[in-house]
């Protein structure tokens, strides 16, 4: 089953650069899966001239995926189940013992549910539940790596502890509101605290300083992780990188692996589709896992227009006197 974008590119299941088209971004979206109208609203929402797009073709196009993936599920019956998961070569675990002592990775909630490792898995046998790769971020990824990169240069893509930040800019548009925009969709809003005097450098204050509220924006730690839960590893955060490194002929990278052992942990770490449908992850004969991003009869390329990702922060200061208690 040849398919086509819907500008008429031909699907070859290969992601040369020659193909992105520098103005747009290009998305693999994962077809055969449910629901069928998460395919239909992604072309008609967000891609080119998706609105005129042959609604009849698509939903073609979905079922013949659907049917080939029942298919499939006979032949690899049991495949995705008990993946392997191997301990990292020797020269990675120095890079593992940095990871440790980075202060974004012990904030992280890795080890308030469940137990943690540091491993080696399979890229192919992994479950994934994200339904569309960005191939114009797989090249840029892919640019920074090269064609041959290092065990080291492996291990600080999937795991980084210097956390280089992507392009952002702010600006301020009233006096109660800051807006930051980024290419990047990791942009978030991270917490809100309190702070003191202490917590302030090269300051000037307008006057004697008693709390400081902060507001954090920025990105996610981007920790390649798994879920191992019912004999089955599930990507959490990462695909894109395992994507990329799949792409480049790597067969196996090293990421935090997180072991549930019931439904309740499981959805204490997750707030994703694996949370609101574990069983098409977990008890499904085969889910959607990495290698079918590869698979030009699974997968359909849509162009998108590029996108830019916006923050806003608003606040409001009121002050009025009340009764001393």
């Amino acid at each position: 089953m040849t398919m086509a974008t819907l500008d008429g590119l031909e699907d070859t299941g290969r992601t040369d650069p020659e193909q992105i088209n520098p103005t747009l971004d290009t998305h693999v979206f994962l077809l055969g899966r449910p629901p069928l109208t998460r395919f239909l609203d992604f072309v008609e929402d967000l891609a080119v001239n998706g609105r005129e797009a042959d609604v009849k073709v698509l939903t073609e196009e979905w079922h013949a995926a659907r049917a080939l993936i029942r298919h499939i599920a006979k032949e690899e019956l049991g495949w995705v189940d008990k993946p392997p998961i191997g301990p990292l070569p020797s020269r990675m675990i120095p890079l593992r013992d940095q990871l440790f002592k980075d202060p974004v990775f012990q904030h992280a909630s890795f080890n308030k549910v469940g137990t943690v490792e540091v491993g080696m898995v399979e890229l192919d046998r992994l479950v994934v539940y994200q339904k569309h790769i960005d191939l114009a971020h797989v090249q840029r990824l892919k640019q920074k790596l090269g064609p041959s990169p290092s065990e080291e240069e492996i291990f600080k893509l999937c795991l980084p502890f210097e956390h280089p930040q992507p392009l952002m800019r702010w600006m301020k548009p009233t006096s109660h509101t800051y807006v930051f925009i980024s290419p990047s969709n990791d942009i978030r809003y991270l917490e809100s605290t309190m702070l003191t005097s202490k917590n302030l450098m090269d300051y000037p204050p307008p006057g004697a300083i008693c709390g400081v509220v902060g507001v954090v924006v920025g990105f996610g730690s981007n920790f390649f992780n798994v879920i191992h839960a019912e004999d089955r590893l599930v990507v959490h955060n990462g695909s894109h990188r395992a994507f990329t490194l799949r792409d480049l002929g790597i067969t196996h990278a090293p990421c935090i692996i997180r072991h549930v052992t019931n439904r309740e942990e499981l959805r204490a770490v997750t707030s994703s589709d694996l949370r609101r449908n574990p069983d098409l992850y977990l008890k499904h004969p085969r889910p959607s896992i990495l290698k079918d991003y590869f698979d030009a009869r699974l997968r359909k390329l849509i162009d998108v227009p590029r996108r830019l990702y916006q923050i806003t922060v608003k606040f409001d200061v009121e002050s009025i006197d009340i009764p001393a208690m």
